[in-house]
């Protein structure tokens, strides 16, 4: 009987899933409106007191969508007590609403990958999954790991899309 040879598993190829760098955890909305007076205007003293008298522990360790869903103008440094209270609480925190913070987040992520982990490998970045991938990933992944990998390709070990193949110098 003829031995089965993974032949994926010999072939050197590196999988990179996106997922693994896919913002995790609960994502929290602290809206302006709630805090300002008639729910249109920033009073400084009535703005700091209600800061101060938040419980901020709502927002522990959580990703923190800041948004004003009034239509009134915010003063700069409004912004700027908000982030002081929960810079000590939260996880990460953005001013944008809840899918453009998870997409902030997923950037950063990715940009922590270190591409000289795959200096020169022939490079798969999965193109299946649970979690819905966004295009900016796959474009952010490319812009990463373009300049370093010999080959990138797009999909399954089984079924790749050629992205990318470094040509070889003249000899």
């Amino acid at each position: 009987m003829a031995e089965l040879v993974n032949k994926v598993a010999e072939s050197g190829l590196i999988t990179i899933d996106l997922e693994d760098w896919f913002p995790k955890g609960e994502i929290t909305v602290f809206d302006l409106k709630d805090y300002l007076f008639m729910g249109m205007i920033v009073k400084e003293k009535e703005f700091r007191e209600s800061l101060k008298n938040t419980d901020w522990e709502n927002f522990r360790d959580k990703m923190v969508s800041i948004i004003c869903s009034a239509d009134a103008i915010i003063p700069s440094w409004a912004f700027m007590l908000v982030a002081a209270y929960l810079q000590p609480v939260c996880k990460e925190m953005a001013l944008a609403n809840p899918e453009e913070l998870r997409k902030q987040v997923f950037i950063r992520n990715i940009q922590s990958i270190n591409p000289a982990d795959y200096k020169d490998q022939r490079v798969i970045i999965k193109g299946c999954g649970d979690t819905p991938i966004g295009d900016y990933a796959y474009l952010e992944a490319t812009r990463i790991l373009r300049p370093v990998v010999r080959t990138l390709m797009f999909g399954e070990p089984c079924s790749t899309v050629p992205v990318y193949k470094r040509q070889r110098a003249n000899q």
